[in-house]
């Protein structure tokens, strides 16, 4: 399937041109654009894996609802939730209430004082394409990328961050161009300095 128009009649990757507003804006403002920073890159790690096995507009639309529970995701202040912290979250009904999900989150959290999560995630991103895909079956689930970037936060003592989480975290923060070849989303900027090298 190539890129289809929208409701407004712009051309979009197919899962971004439904009738749900909040996915088309996601797919138009966020899906692809280059994303830095320790607190951002933690959440979208994390909302990557609370997703494992549910669709993106389920997290999408308890977002919100996942920022207020895990302290706007900032974690030097997940990093000191408990036993408690845990059972609070599984008795949200307002999010995902999966203990694995739940824990993993919290001890990635305490494990992310000992590197510098934006160098590491960003220095498996490839090397830019010279064209988009055109078709949504030519784009991949997992790369050599993202299979060596889930072996390296596996090493470092991240849970729950497979490397097929790892290349939907990758589409997500704009370490990978995936919106197809007809698709009105520009490409993102990218700087290639900190381009994957293989280890």
């Amino acid at each position: 399937m190539t890129a289809v128009p929208g409701p407004d009649g712009l051309l979009r990757c197919p899962w971004g041109a439904t009738g749900d507003e909040l996915y088309r804006d996601y797919h138009d403002t966020e899906w692809g654009r280059e994303l830095h920073g320790r607190d951002a890159l933690y959440e979208r790690l994390c909302l990557e894996a609370f997703q494992s096995g549910l669709s993106w507009i389920t997290i999408l639309r308890k977002r919100d609802n996942f920022r207020s529970a895990f302290a706007g995701f900032d974690p030097e202040k997940v990093a000191h939730f408990g036993a408690v912290d845990v059972e609070r979250l599984m008795n949200d009904a307002s999010i995902v209430r999966n203990r694995a999900k739940i824990e993993a989150a919290i001890g990635n959290a305490r494990v992310l004082d000992n590197f510098d999560l934006d160098a590491v995630l960003w220095s498996f991103a490839p090397t830019p394409r010279t064209m988009r895909l055109d078709h949504i079956s030519d784009v991949p689930a997992v790369t050599a990328e993202s299979t060596a970037m889930a072996k390296e936060l596996k090493r470092r003592g991240l849970r729950f961050f497979g490397p097929t989480t790892a290349y939907a975290l990758m589409q997500a923060t704009g370490m990978v161009d995936d919106h197809l070849s007809g698709c009105f989303v520009t490409a993102p900027n990218t700087d290639s300095s900190s381009r994957y090298r293989p280890r």
